[in-house]
C-alpha cells in the first residue's frame, strides 16, 4: 500500500466539497488504496482547523471524520525536525513523512513545500489520483 501524508487542505477541501479530488483522495488514504500516515501534531492540526467557525461543518460530520482519520490512519512519532517549507507551520507535514517514509505528501499548496523531501515526492490530489489509477 501507498503511504501518504495528507496537508490540512486536503482535509478541509474533502469535508466542504464531498465530490472533489481532495475527498476522493481522502477516501482511498482511508480505504485500501492508500495508507495515510499521521502524527499527533498533524491531527492536532487538523481538528484545530477544521473546527473553525468560517466552515461552519456540522460538529456530527467533524466528530465523524477526527474518529475515522484516528482509527484508520498509520501513526507515527517523528524523531527529526526540519526547517525546509516556506510556511514554517508546513514542516510538521514533511517530518511526519519522513518518519512514516511515506511515498508521498498530497497538498492543494505546491508552493509551501520543496518538489520531494528524503524519498517523499509532493503532489496534488489530480496528480496522486493519476498515481493510483495507473
Amino acid at each position: 500500500m501507498i503511504r501518504v501524508v495528507l496537508d490540512t487542505n486536503i482535509i478541509v477541501s474533502a469535508l466542504l466539497q464531498p465530490l472533489g479530488p481532495p475527498a476522493e483522495v481522502l477516501l482511498l488514504a482511508l480505504g485500501t488504496s492508500l495508507q495515510m500516515c499521521i502524527s499527533g501534531e498533524i491531527f492536532a492540526e487538523y481538528e484545530e482547523v477544521i473546527r473553525r467557525p468560517r466552515f461552519r461543518l456540522p460538529e456530527e460530520t467533524l466528530a465523524t471524520a477526527m474518529e475515522t482519520i484516528r482509527a484508520k490512519a498509520l501513526w507515527v512519532r517523528p524523531v527529526q525536525t526540519v526547517q525546509v517549507c516556506s510556511d514554517p507551520d508546513d514542516n510538521i507535514f514533511l517530518e511526519c513523512a519522513q518518519a512514516a517514509r511515506a511515498a508521498y505528501l498530497v497538498t492543494g499548496n505546491l508552493r509551501h513545500f520543496p518538489p520531494a523531501w528524503q524519498g517523499t515526492e509532493v503532489v496534488t490530489p489530480r496528480q496522486i489520483m493519476e498515481i493510483v489509477l495507473r
